[in-house]
């Protein structure tokens, strides 16, 4: 993401009513006991850190060619996401938070990655995503061009269109797929095949006359006419409203339509130009999609973003999981006996964080991990190399001094139960944000500790009032396993992740 505008704040911002300052919660939730630590004692210690230098001792080096390359990003996923997804995903199992090792904890190489875009030391979700899949640092807010472009100038901007590796992947004869939660448009999943001066002309309606008198193309078109190879294999997501025109109704939401101004149906004319394809846009229908028979698949899911994941099940699953679109992702692309490379983005993480919304951020924390075992079940880690990591970081901490066992969505306590008092003589949260919306503009801080923080709906505090929280320029986390992936160590640049992955392929 980047600094929103309005339209784009009422998509990502979390409307319910139960904020960190407005009406009153209800009761907190009754917690159960800790679950107990798996290890006790000093010997305890000893031989788990023994067990684990052995494992990584007997780690080697994978030299071989990759014949395939799985990418997953986790938008806006922290290391301070990662940790608090762990111990947030071990406790909804009954399990000690602290210790559970999570899918992306079991990948055995890691470095840390810079994300500063070229402009800046914050960056947003479209030159980093630029950065992974091209190889290159570019501006805020531009995708698939180099740092020479000039932000919503596409005449200016067309000179410097950088290749991306499924660009590169499809002319070579690979398969290729996109996988998110966000709009299939939005800046992350369209830096595999768009090049734009803007990243929010998703839809030619987005765009201003003179951009479209200049020859601009916006981020739908572009997937649909992607001139390499033959086109994208699988492309799951949301930003149905993108592809059918505004006198269309959405065929989900009855009181909604699509966006397109130019009067094209674009979905419609994917599915005519793929006879042997497939193009669904809820959970049944894209159930009933066999990959062996279907060449192509197009899923459009939702108008705008997909549900978040605690949204999802609580409405009875009419979108598919990120799991789900995973594992049918790489049974469409494996038929493809060269290979494929295929991107899985868990785009909403980053939206629950705008929202000041943690509970919403780790559940989808750990659809990603559940994304990632499917994967692994599902590939040869001796042919194809997964790398997993984050495009940006947010401003969401995690702080105190809880005792272990307290509910990491919970006020800080020790001993459990025992809420930790701040010096205004009030609890405060585990997990909170330098800023947002969850600021506090009364007089007097209301107390956590008397209010369900665990709720689906909670906002956490957060120091500075601003209407969306903001993407934080730390390091982020790349974890790899399959060929090349040791090569994934120390601190590395942000473009280099591009690198290793075109070395893992062969590409020269």
């Amino acid at each position: 993401m980047r600094k929103l505008t309005s339209a784009l704040l009422a998509s990502c911002l979390i409307t319910a009513p139960l904020l960190a300052h407005g009406t009153p919660a209800p009761a907190p939730t009754p917690t159960s006991a800790p679950a107990k630590p798996p290890i006790t004692t000093t010997e305890g210690y000893l031989k788990a850190g023994q067990a684990e230098l052995q494992r990584l001792e007997a780690d080697k080096p994978n030299n071989n060619k990759a014949r395939n390359v799985i990418l997953f990003i986790g938008d806006g996923m922290g290391v301070s996401t990662l940790t608090a997804g762990r111990i947030f995903e071990g406790q909804q199992l009954g399990l000690d938070g602290e210790s559970y090792v999570a899918q992306m904890d079991r990948l055995p190489h890691t470095a840390l990655v810079k994300t500063y875009s070229h402009d800046a030391q914050v960056p947003d979700s479209a030159p980093t995503a630029t950065a992974i899949v091209s190889g290159v640092k570019t501006l805020n807010g531009v995708i698939g061009v180099g740092p020479e472009a000039v932000e919503n100038d596409c005449a200016a901007t067309a000179p410097f269109k950088v290749q991306s590796l499924f660009g590169m992947a499809e002319d070579r004869g690979l398969a290729t797929g996109i996988v998110s939660t966000a709009t299939i448009t939005h800046a992350t999943p369209a830096s595999t095949y768009a090049h734009t001066a803007q990243r929010d002309w998703e839809v030619d309606a987005n765009m201003p006359a003179a951009a479209k008198a200049a020859g601009c193309t916006d981020i739908a078109r572009q997937m649909m006419e992607w001139p390499h190879g033959d086109g994208l294999e699988v492309m799951l997501g949301g930003g149905r409203q993108h592809f059918i025109p505004a006198t269309m109704a959405d065929p989900e939401y009855a009181d909604r339509k699509g966006k397109r101004a130019d009067g094209k149906d674009l979905a419609a004319g994917w599915a005519a130009a793929n006879p042997k394809g497939a193009y669904v846009w809820n959970s049944e229908s894209f159930a009933a999609v066999d990959p062996k028979k279907a060449t192509k698949l197009l899923g459009l899911f939702e108008p705008s973003h997909m549900q978040f994941e605690a949204d999802r099940t609580a409405a009875g699953n009419k979108e598919p999981s990120l799991a789900e679109m995973t594992t049918k992702a790489i049974a469409m692309l494996s038929k493809n006996q060269k290979g494929y490379v295929l991107m899985v983005e868990a785009g909403r993480i980053d939206h629950a964080h705008h929202g000041g919304n943690a509970r919403r951020a780790l559940q989808d924390t750990v659809a990603l991990n559940a994304a990632l075992k499917a994967a692994m079940e599902s590939v040869d880690l001796r042919e194809t190399l997964i790398v997993v990591t984050s495009d940006h970081s947010h401003v969401f901490t995690m702080a105190g001094y809880p005792e272990r066992g307290n509910p990491i969505l919970g006020v800080v306590s020790a001993p459990v139960g025992t809420p930790t008092l701040a010096m205004d003589g009030k609890g405060y949260t585990t997990l909170g944000y330098a800023n947002g919306p969850g600021a506090v503009n009364a007089a007097e801080r209301p107390d956590p500790a008397k209010a369900d923080t665990g709720a689906l709906n909670y906002r956490q505090q957060s120091l500075i009032p601003l209407m969306s929280e903001t993407h934080g320029g730390d390091d982020v986390v790349a974890r790899a396993a399959g060929p090349k992936a040791h090569l994934f160590k120390g601190t590395i640049e942000q473009n280099t992740i591009f690198q290793i992955m075109r070395a893992a392929l062969g590409f020269k």
